[in-house]
């Protein structure tokens, strides 16, 4: 069985511990709510640095930006 989650009149959800366990979730993390058919999906927005060096091998002479495009 799925854990479940009940929204509260203050329109809040815990998230299960279970979930947040096994997402490696802490407190204090910001989370992007983004429309998915009928339901939501959830996902953690990674800190600034947590990012650092994932563009390390990009090729920054093939950028195109909002120009280019038709």
């Amino acid at each position: 069985m799925a854990d479940t989650a009940t929204l509260s009149s203050k329109f809040q959800i815990s998230i299960p511990k279970a979930v947040r366990r096994a997402q490696q979730w802490e407190a204090g993390l910001t989370f992007a709510f983004i429309p998915k058919g009928s339901g939501v999906l959830l996902v953690p927005i990674p800190k600034r640095d947590a990012l650092h060096g994932i563009a390390k091998n990009a090729n920054p002479r093939d950028y195109r930006d909002r120009a280019d495009r038709t």
